[in-house]
């Protein structure tokens, strides 16, 4: 029995159309939506595939030994790892050009603002669809996480887990810190000062916070999947406190829309 591939069934279906058309090729407006000129399928602005759960180790680890940037680093590992999963859509999670993350490095070709990380977590949120949902809202808490944890992970087991040596790594990251920002040259600068190191000396400490990342990464989105919803990374007392006057709607107050943390650029002050 001939058996057909994706291609050539679409071109299978176009033709049937054009025969019942009179012979005149008539669009159809599903396959444009999910298919290029030549019947691959293409990203679009709003689509969004399907996420399976993922094991947060494994992943963690394609991120550490991937390289090319922080934002490449997460982008890639998480796609690909969802390309050779059994997720529905994952022929089209192989054909997202995971290179344009690329640009992410160090704050955005290496300009310091926001960090890759964060970038990525933003651009694969956008993405995903979690039970047929939005996965957006796994956005604020990865930055959460990742303004206030101590990265990157330093557990033996982590350490293990994504293929580095612990000397190594005492050695070339030291003590780890909490960035108090989702910006990169906090991130870098905070962590080069409590280690005396020096920007130039990131390497292996960038590589093992984005790996770092993609763990709870994974593992926030796993639980998603399982139906959690509580929130593992709220925002801090004291941007609860700030939000409490300078809101997105305030006039008699700076208006302000943001969840990132405050006090790392201003100072605290009290109302008479």
């Amino acid at each position: 029995m001939k058996t057909l591939n994706r291609r050539q069934a679409i071109n299978r279906i176009i033709g049937i159309s054009s025969v019942a058309a009179g012979g005149a090729l008539v669009a159809n407006p599903v396959i444009a939506a999910v298919t290029s000129s030549t019947g691959d399928w293409k990203l679009e602005v709003g689509t969004r595939l399907a996420y399976v759960k993922l094991d947060p180790m494994t992943v963690a680890k394609l991120a550490y030994e991937t390289g090319n940037g922080c934002m490449f680093q997460v982008f890639d590992s998480i796609i690909q790892s969802l390309a050779a999963s059994n997720s529905p859509d994952a022929e089209k999670f192989a054909q997202v050009p995971t290179a344009m993350a690329h640009y992410g490095y160090a704050g955005m070709l290496g300009e310091g603002t926001v960090c890759g990380n964060i970038n990525a977590t933003g651009m694969l949120v956008n993405l995903l669809s979690i039970n047929g949902e939005s996965a957006n809202s796994i956005l604020n808490p990865t930055m959460r996480y990742y303004e206030s944890a101590e990265l990157p992970l330093q557990t033996a087991e982590f350490i293990e887990g994504i293929g580095a040596d612990m000397a190594e790594t005492k050695d070339q990251v030291g003590t780890p810190t909490s960035a108090n920002s989702i910006m990169c040259h906090s991130s870098i600068s905070l962590w080069a000062r409590e280690n005396g190191k020096s920007f130039s000396q990131k390497g292996m400490r960038c590589k093992q916070l984005s790996a770092s990342i993609v763990y709870e990464l994974v593992t926030m989105l796993n639980n998603a999947f399982d139906g959690e919803t509580e929130n593992p990374h709220p925002i801090s007392d004291t941007v609860a406190g700030c939000q409490t006057c300078h809101t997105s709607e305030s006039t008699f107050q700076p208006s302000v829309k943001t969840n990132m943390a405050c006090d790392t650029c201003h100072t605290g002050h009290f109302v008479n």
